[in-house]
């Protein structure tokens, strides 16, 4: 099988220690799958020249307040990032080369570039998976705050968090710890894979729905809902055996599954064509 120069790359850097992971590089990588000319020094070096821009404004005390000040000064209103509010579902919104090139993006994008930044200027953030809103905030003991990146790097506290969480879903939420935890380099990149795999998914753009879980299995080989879902789209690109193998394994991992009955029928049909 030729597997794409990309991939391997990407899974090179993925196979590291989690905080290890280059994440420019690794979503680059992923850029790669659909710009397979990228040449990801180029981001590389975009990257370094905003850090060393930035750099020259810090003043010597780094109080974490100012210091994200002066980053979304630079940022936002010198090179004009900004969030994709027109075209939210835009597939460029998900790969790093673009949201470069175009100076916007979706929430967990625009947090990446933040935080790739930030880790130039050793100002340690992390990344905050919220639910429907991801966040970043600094790495430092009881600071309370968070960055809205999407939104010109607004500075958010719990209780703001709390109202953006109702405004999403429709109805009041509390705030529950684990909307809070940061997340490690592998979670942070299948979050954006599984945004990408979502709009492929809606617009029934199945080979790329098929590459993109692929991807996300390489971070996590046995999470039974992605092999469920590439088992199903090996089922609708006409890859039987492909998709037997990967719809039985999802079974033996959850055989009691909610939908254990139409994957049981879809083996049935399987088995009878391989």
């Amino acid at each position: 099988m030729n597997i794409p120069r990309s991939r391997q790359n990407f899974l090179q850097e993925i196979s590291q220690p989690d905080d290890r992971i280059n994440l420019t590089k690794a979503a680059l990588y992923i850029a790669q799958e659909e710009y397979p000319n990228l040449d990801i020094h180029i981001y590389l070096n975009i990257l370094d020249g905003i850090a060393n821009e930035i750099e020259k404004r810090l003043p010597p005390e780094r109080y974490p307040l100012r210091t994200i000040q002066i980053i979304n000064q630079y940022l936002y209103d010198e090179l004009g990032y900004t969030g994709n509010n027109d075209n939210y579902y835009d597939p460029r919104n998900s790969f790093l080369n673009e949201v470069i090139d175009r100076r916007t993006g979706i929430p967990i994008t625009l947090s990446l570039v933040y935080l790739e930044i930030a880790r130039r200027l050793d100002f340690p953030l992390v990344g905050i998976n919220m639910p429907g809103h991801f966040l970043i905030r600094p790495e430092f003991q009881d600071v309370g705050i968070f960055v809205d990146t999407f939104n010109r790097g607004e500075i958010l506290f719990e209780q703001d968090c709390e109202t953006r969480l109702t405004e999403i879903y429709g109805y009041q939420m509390k705030l529950q710890a684990s909307f809070t935890e940061p997340v490690s380099h592998r979670q942070l990149l299948a979050r954006m894979l599984t945004n990408l795999k979502l709009i492929y998914l809606n617009r029934q753009d199945l080979s790329r729905a098929l590459a993109t879980v692929e991807l996300i299995l390489l971070l996590f080989p046995e999470i039974p809902r992605e092999l469920r879902d590439r088992g199903l789209l090996y089922y609708q690109l006409g890859y039987s055996s492909k998709a037997y193998r990967d719809l039985g394994v999802y079974l033996a991992i959850v055989p009691n599954a909610d939908d254990a009955d139409i994957i049981n029928r879809l083996l049935q049909e399987l088995s009878r064509e391989i």
